[in-house]
């Protein structure tokens, strides 16, 4: 296609219409060439700049409004009676006033357990006469598995403890559904929203159902496992030892991401696109998104779920539901009972209730296996009605979407006044202008989050998060609006604006539908996004053609264009404040690593480039951007100034909304024998760990001791760097002070030895120990050079999950756990030393609750730190050993 051989002459005026001439060249108009043909001398309008502003942001925050009202409107419609919240919250306010729930303490381990035993057998008498009977039984299972979180390790448990309850028709049921929750909670939390509001929610759903006058079809199994923040354990006692286990058909596993709000089915499957059909069909407040599925199984997000058990161990499908909102306080001292809504507790029983019931009514819960196969595509819209159809559908429709895309630009191409190659030519073209301007405007906002991570105002929107869309959202639009306008007064210089509007919006309409192929080719059911994002705008600018011909673009056809992409967008928007609800709070606990300001700006770049992608449309329907430049730069410049004066502090301890600093502390002594077994070295002090980028640099000015000078080094030669890690996360967690400080001397000490040491027929060196210590207790094995790890008897006994060439074993027990005994098997270098053995063995203990917890100087550092801060805080100890 030519670009058009004269200059299009124009004025802009505040209050008028442009004059535009007949065309004298190749155009780039849509629809029928034969329809709505612009008359000699008529008037076609562009947009004054304030009106076009206007416009985009009342679209913009129209959409966003809706989002808030539907994420803070929990319940939706009349509540009938059959789930009473009130009573459920009477279990939770029970449930957290034993205080925190680690695994081996009696608050989790008696208190709790009698607590929940109490309320089932209430349940069972009061529904003796009914058409169901109740079952309890309480498991305390020992056994050990490994699994690829956190880089990998392996864990072993021992005596923990599991609530099975069995509720079935009193003639009994072969096929049964599994509900499951967990009462404990780490250390230094009450855990109301992870994961008590749960199981209280589990017990009046267990209380309605027992209840009901029809007899169910099928059972329910309600687990109340005690032993999920230990990775897991609980649920893997069940599901491979509990006999019961064998006749589960599909699960539902109640989570917490954060704490209260609306909870969000996140998780489904492995296939069996039935669950999800019975969510839709059977929920009373339905939330859910394949999306959130999708970039959960990814990995990104740093945590897991029971699901992954039932689903890799069990061979079961599930539902995954978990509370995302308010992530800051999730595990803290914070995630207390009365920061929960009891709406928020009616709409998780009606809907956990409203499901379990359809699905033990449902035939396809006994043969399961017919309607297992395909994946489903499900998303809501605003929380009112969920839409889900296979994903086999989903492909075809995503096809056909992309086939009316390619026909709509095979018309444009044909058009008698286009010429076919160029209109191809400007249209790719003008998608490398759109790509150029998303590639700098990017790498602009980067420079800007480096600068601020440099300055050291990293997660200065961490208290104030609209403060980081003014400062990288107001860089990225301005970046993005200024390498556009540049492009239209530079290098479209002779092309009419409202044709290059049109040719922008077709633009945005094929790299759409190339993420649309993309993501269909890649199986991904998150590919409807895209789906939507092309189907509807393209039917609003079909609708719209003529209008667009023949009066421009008027304030009728910008109003009648911005309602057609009203619903895709609104989607997209949830979309949105899915992934800064979720990924904002996890900053704040992703480690010292991941430069926080980096990720952010990121995530609010591609945000503003989605949102932009047919909004751009306006910037040349506008007849200037001059004063929306302006602006933006002033909100930047002034962002930028407040930001390096230091005026957005990160961390808040306000009550109402705290956003704490989280910070881990440990009392220990550690201790490091030789190769014949005496004490080559011992010291003590106080281990303090960061569990965000900014470190101790706000902790310093306050507690001047911990600085820089007493940031440890990472000894290749020590197993886990010679530190009691708790869990296996040292890889995002690489800064840490160690502050000399007396001894340590729990009154339950660790006991761990050496029980044998032989020579197999194979060659290799099997020893075998023997341990006695607290409930939590962390092994670290280190391979010496040329020597190797053959066998051991965690798992199926293969060594698994090599962490550059150290091993990692999470134990745990409950009460009255026996002494533990393991061995291992190394096969010795060729050429073995007597100076430096074949492997060094490293446990750490950790006292979690008791008297042993605390002493003076870890009391004495704790009141020191500020009150925005969040410290959990423990006694440990480290011993290494050669061998």
């Amino acid at each position: 296609m030519e670009l058009l051989e004269r200059r299009v002459k124009h004025r802009e005026r505040d209050g008028g219409e442009t004059q535009l001439g007949p065309r004298d060249g190749a155009q780039w108009g849509d629809g029928d060439p034969g329809a709505g043909k612009v008359k000699p001398g008529a008037v076609q309008q562009q947009l004054r700049e304030p009106l076009a502003v206007l416009l985009v942001a009342l679209f913009i925050c129209a959409q966003w409004a809706l989002v808030q009202i539907s994420v803070h409107q929990l319940l939706i419609g009349k509540q009938d009676a059959e789930f009473n919240s009130e009573r459920a919250r009477k279990h939770l306010e029970q449930l957290t006033s034993v205080g925190p729930r680690p695994v081996g303490s009696v608050e989790n381990e008696v208190l709790t357990v009698n607590f929940l035993l109490q309320n089932v057998e209430q349940i069972r008498v009061d529904s003796l006469a009914g058409p169901h009977m109740v079952t309890a039984d309480v498991q305390r299972p020992t056994g050990s598995f490994s699994i690829d979180f956190l880089g990998g390790f392996t864990s072993y448990y021992d005596r923990i403890t599991n609530i099975a309850v069995k509720l079935e028709p009193k003639t009994g049921a072969q096929h049964f559904m599994l509900a499951n929750c967990h009462f404990d909670s780490v250390a230094n939390s009450p855990g109301a929203s992870d994961d008590a509001v749960s199981c209280a929610v589990m017990l009046e759903v267990l209380r309605s159902m027992a209840n009901l006058p029809t007899p169910l079809t099928h059972g329910v199994i309600f687990l109340f496992n005690g032993a999920e923040e230990n990775v897991l354990q609980a649920s893997h006692g069940f599901i491979t030892q509990h006999p019961w286990a064998k006749q589960v058909r599909a699960f539902i596993n109640l989570e917490a991401a954060g704490v209260g709000g609306k909870e969000v089915v996140f998780q489904t499957g492995p296939e069996n696109p039935w669950l999800v059909q019975a969510y839709v069909q059977a929920a009373k407040h339905p939330f859910a998104s394949v999306v959130g599925q999708e970039v959960f199984q990814s990995g990104i997000i740093p945590s897991d779920t029971d699901f992954r058990i039932y689903r890799d161990f069990g061979n079961i499908p599930g539902i995954d539901l978990a509370f995302i909102e308010n992530g800051f306080i999730y595990h803290t001292k914070y995630d207390t009972a009365d920061r929960i809504h009891t709406d928020s507790i009616q709409r998780a029983g009606d809907n956990i209730l409203a499901v379990l019931k359809h699905l033990v009514m449902s035939e396809k819960l006994a043969d399961s296996s017919e309607y297992r196969h395909g994946s489903v595509v499900f998303f809501d819209l605003l929380g009112v009605v969920v839409v889900a159809y296979p994903a086999r559908v989903g492909t075809i429709l995503n096809y056909l979407v992309t086939v009316a895309t390619m026909l709509y630009l095979a018309k444009k191409c044909s058009l008698p006044r286009n010429t076919g190659v160029g209109y191809v030519r400007e249209l790719l073209s003008a998608s490398c202008v759109t790509l150029l301007s998303w590639f700098v405007t990017l790498l602009s906002v980067l420079i800007v989050a480096l600068l601020v991570t440099l300055l050291g105002r990293s997660m200065f929107w961490f208290s104030h998060f609209y403060t980081s869309v003014f400062l990288y959202g107001s860089a990225a639009v301005g970046k993005m609006l200024l390498i556009h306008t540049l492009a239209k007064n530079l290098y479209y210089t002779g092309t009419r604006r409202l044709d290059l509007a049109d040719l922008h919006f077709d633009v945005s309409v094929l790299l759409w539908c190339c993420v649309l192929v993309y993501l269909t080719q890649r199986g991904l059911c998150s590919a409807y996004v895209p789906m939507l994002m092309v189907s509807f705008p393209l039917a609003t600018k079909l609708l719209l053609s003529n209008h667009f011909k023949q009066k421009g673009a008027s304030v009728s056809y910008a109003v009648l264009y911005l309602l057609g992409l009203a619903l895709p967008y609104v989607h997209l928007m949830f979309l949105i404040w899915v992934v800064f609800e979720i990924f904002t709070p996890i900053m704040g606990r992703s480690g010292t690593e991941i430069p926080p300001d980096v990720v952010l700006a990121s995530l609010i770049t591609v945000a503003t480039i989605l949102l932009s992608s047919f909004l751009m449309h306006f910037i040349y329907l506008a007849r200037s951007t001059k004063r929306v430049l302006c602006v933006l730069g002033v909100v930047f410049s002034v962002m930028l100034i407040l930001v390096s004066c230091g005026l957005f502090f990160p961390y808040s301890a306000n009550p109402a909304s705290p956003r704490p600093k989280r910070v881990i502390v440990q009392h220990t002594t550690r201790t490091f024998h030789a190769l014949d077994g005496s004490v080559e070295r011992m010291d003590s002090g106080l281990w303090v760990n960061s569990f965000d980028y900014t470190g101790m640099s706000h902790i310093t000015p306050k507690i001047p001791e911990i600085n820089d000078t007493i940031r440890t080094r990472c000894p290749e030669d020590l197993p886990f760097c010679g530190f009691p890690w708790f869990l296996p996360v040292k890889f995002l967690v690489k800064k840490n002070w160690y502050l000399p400080a007396p001894a340590v001397s729990p009154k339950s000490a660790l006991e761990f030895k050496l029980v044998s040491k032989q020579e197999t027929e194979w060659g290799a060196v099997k020893l075998s120990f023997e341990v006695k210590g607290p409930s939590h207790m962390s092994l670290y094995l280190l391979p010496h050079a040329g020597a190797s790890l053959s066998g051991w008897s965690f798992g199926d006994g293969t060594p698994q999950f090599d962490l550059n060439g150290e091993y990692f074993i999470f134990y745990s027990h409950g009460l009255d756990a026996p002494t533990w005994s393991f061995w291992l098997e190394v096969q010795p270098p060729s050429d073995p030393s007597d100076e430096k053995g074949i492997i060094s063995v490293a446990i750490s203990s950790h006292y979690f609750f008791g008297e042993d917890r605390r002493t003076p100087e870890l009391e004495a550092l704790l009141r020191r730190f500020p009150d925005w801060t969040f410290s959990s805080s423990w006694v440990s100890t480290y011993h290494m050993y050669r061998y």
